[in-house]
């Protein structure tokens, strides 16, 4: 992974609207167009109606006219490591393939490196649907 990802997710995090949790959060992709795209919690006294910061990120992407997360870093301050919810880990399957990166971060760097298959195994695929 890049350095730079990791420091869009960090950058992003500080933009965070945490007052209820006091846990600002930002992620960052690296889109097939290989446009980096950030994202920050933003909560909402209405739990649970706020955003998650992935699905922030994965909001500016798409709107952005990407399609496909080629990698992607998640951090949180006040936590050691931020695996994502999931909710998160369904919305960015759909967006990733199960060999795409997903860079666990602390203060300093990335701490853990899993793939979508390894955070998400057996997930929800349209294609089930029929």
């Amino acid at each position: 992974m890049s350095h730079d990802l990791f420091e869009a997710a960090r950058d992003a995090m500080v933009h965070a609207h945490a007052p209820y949790s006091k846990f600002p959060v930002g992620a960052a992709i690296r889109a097939d167009d290989d446009k980096i795209y950030t994202g920050a919690n933003i909560e909402n006294i209405s739990f649970p109606q706020g955003w998650c910061a992935e699905p922030t990120a994965i909001s500016l992407m798409i709107m952005g006219g990407a399609r496909r997360i080629v990698e992607m870093a998640v951090i949180a301050e006040k936590m050691p490591l931020c695996p994502p919810c999931g909710g998160c880990r369904q919305k960015i399957s759909e967006f990733a393939s199960k060999d795409t990166k997903i860079y666990l971060c602390d203060e300093v760097g990335v701490k853990k490196t899993m793939t979508m298959e390894e955070l998400l195994p057996a997930s929800f695929e349209t294609e089930v649907l029929g």
